[in-house]
């Protein structure tokens, strides 16, 4: 049953700055992985917020990564702002880890197996506690936090065996970007699983990380509140990074408008 294709409705997708962000509610887009995951079809998943953007329009290699990606979300309230004012009005944030959190607590319910691939081995063994407190019939069937190094040809192969023998249709990514994009683009075709880069959801729902409350996070503010939690190591990012998404963002509003994108899933 591994890779066999599967058919969904058509994908609907509108290029912001220099990457397709697909139109889709986080109910569609769960339903759309689960279906995936279901098959065990070899597939990869972005969470794009405006540091991937930005990235994406100054490193042609990582753009094209985000191009071939299978589903595009928009992680960030800027990136859905930009989706809204390129004629979709409709379309909401769908961060990383709230899809995370929602999609565990369906595949608890459904007796749905995940894998976790990232971040520490404290961090993981904070989340799978945590995970398995807050939905008990979760099946999680392992968990590798891998060296902050290039591995070996034996250990790629050996990671790569791991996962494919676990049963588990969906591996969740917590690498950071852009290595976690890149390493599930890598091994597209190889992992007969559905890969989900998730980024920081692996520390929020650890507890490593204190995530913003809701009213900052429904506002679109989420940034400001880590700014503001660790302004030694995000100032430059933010600084730097969201001028650069308003500049490109009202030159794409005023010179370029988006392309919409529609295909087969």
């Amino acid at each position: 049953m591994l890779n066999r294709p599967c058919e969904m409705s058509g994908r609907s997708s509108v290029t912001v700055l220099s990457a397709p962000i697909d139109v889709l509610d986080i109910d569609n887009a769960t339903a759309r992985i689960q279906a995936w995951a279901h098959h065990r079809e070899s597939r990869y998943v972005c969470f794009v917020n405006v540091h991937a953007l930005v990235a994406a329009t100054h490193q042609r290699s990582f753009a094209r990564v985000l191009r071939r990606a299978d589903m595009n979300m928009p992680d960030g309230a800027p990136v859905a702002w930009m989706q809204r004012r390129l004629g979709y009005p409709a379309q909401a944030r769908v961060s990383g880890p709230d899809l995370m959190w929602h999609y565990c607590r369906l595949a608890a319910a459904t007796g749905e197996s995940i894998f976790l691939y990232g971040s520490t081995s404290a961090t993981l063994e904070s989340l799978q506690a945590m995970l398995g407190k807050a939905f008990p019939g979760l099946r999680i069937a392992g968990a590798i936090s891998p060296p902050f190094r290039e591995l070996t040809q034996e250990e790629d192969r050996d990671v790569v065996n791991r996962i494919n023998t676990s049963g588990a249709g969906l591996v969740w990514v917590g690498l950071g970007c852009p290595r976690q994009e890149q390493w599930m683009a890598a091994h597209r075709g190889r992992v007969h699983a559905v890969m989900v880069g998730v980024g920081a959801a692996f520390d929020f729902h650890a507890g490593a990380i204190k995530r913003a409350p809701l009213w900052w996070r429904s506002h679109g503010l989420e940034w400001l509140y880590r700014l503001w939690c660790e302004p030694g190591r995000l100032w430059r990012r933010y600084l730097v990074t969201n001028t650069l998404f308003v500049l490109y963002a009202a030159y794409q509003l005023l010179f370029k408008r988006g392309r919409v994108r529609k295909e087969q899933g």
